[in-house]
């Protein structure tokens, strides 16, 4: 008897925590605006707890450590294809979001999700050079090898992530950013040690406003907070890298406990329409996946090359994919070692 009523409570609880009006969303900071998440409460009255990681390893962990706490995540895209592989994420009914149709085509099948099932693409963005021309006027800086120089001596903002200062560090020696060799990891790793007196500081929280207050006045960052940096201060500049770059795409994924799964629908469905990814542009400067909304927006941030570089200068971008789990561990060790110099 008792064994069949607590089946009962647990069914109940279930049940009850199915039906509540709510939805769980784990994402980056400033990647869904505020204004984005009051509309939906007003016009859904579904609540949001949001909250923000500041890293993939970060989601990860936490996605590991805690079971059923959120309906919707979203990962970059090269962490979408490990989710995959381990069970984390569940697929998407795409016939279910009536407003899948507004994104770009180019987004909808990536390497990292081929069948497009598990993921919806939300924004994407590049990670290249910014310089404060009222510091460095006269230095060319054109390739990530530029940041070697001596003249860059204590100067350097790196973003505070293994994965992206690899890139770097692999990209100098004419290598894949996606490379997994262990032999070709060590490498980067020494060349990348060289570069450690040139590293002021590790930032991802508030890259904008450490460019805007001059704290730093060149090294890495994401194009979105280079351009809100340069609308405070013409001198900022933001540059692709001669010798390649990595794009990236942050995608919106359900995991497979979601506790409110027709939410996370709703919510999706939602922030797809495109008046609607539209105020996401202009109130956060990243770039969106969704061509309806992109063919909204105002004349001056669709020319704006930060935000969308022309064709040719993508043509040097690489997409970063999912690396095997050796590999992450070397780069994971490599970094603690970076970061304990």
């Amino acid at each position: 008897m008792r064994i069949w009523l607590s089946l009962a409570v647990v069914s109940f609880c279930a049940f009850v925590q199915a039906n509540e009006k709510v939805v769980n969303v784990y994402a980056w900071p400033q990647e869904v605006s505020l204004e984005i998440i009051e509309k939906f409460q007003k016009d859904t009255g579904i609540k949001v707890n949001f909250a923000t990681f500041d890293s993939n390893e970060m989601l990860y962990a936490k996605m590991k450590a805690s079971k059923g706490q959120y309906d919707i995540i979203e990962p970059s895209g090269y962490y979408i294809s490990r989710m995959i592989r381990e069970g984390m994420i569940q697929k998407i009914d795409l016939n279910a979001l009536t407003n899948y149709q507004n994104i770009d085509p180019r987004f909808r099948h990536p390497d990292y999700d081929l069948t497009g099932e598990y993921s919806i693409p939300w924004v994407w963005g590049v990670t290249g050079i910014f310089v404060n021309r009222n510091y460095h006027a006269s230095k060319k800086i054109e390739k990530w090898s530029d940041f070697w120089s001596q003249s860059y001596y204590d100067a350097l903002l790196m973003l505070d992530d293994p994965r992206e200062v690899f890139n770097i560090g692999l990209l100098t020696l004419d290598q894949s950013p996606n490379e997994q060799n262990a032999d070709i990891l060590a490498e980067a790793y020494k060349h990348l040690l060289k570069l450690l007196p040139n590293i002021r500081l590790y930032n991802n929280n508030s890259v904008a406003s450490l460019i805007i207050d001059e704290d730093v006045t060149v090294g890495m960052a994401w194009n979105a907070d280079v351009y809100k940096a340069s609308r405070e201060n013409p001198a900022i500049e933001f540059i692709y890298p001669k010798d390649k770059f990595v794009m990236w795409v942050d995608a919106f994924a359900i995991p497979s406990d979601a506790p409110h799964p027709e939410n996370a629908y709703i919510f999706l469905n939602y922030i797809l329409q495109a008046r609607i990814a539209a105020i996401q542009v202009q109130e956060t400067y990243y770039a969106i996946t969704n061509q309806a909304a992109k063919e909204s927006l105002p004349k001056t941030l669709l020319d704006n090359k930060i935000l969308f570089p022309d064709d040719e200068t993508l043509s040097r971008g690489i997409f970063q994919t999912d690396v095997n789990n050796e590999a992450l561990e070397t780069i994971s060790r490599y970094w603690q070692l970076l970061k304990l110099q």
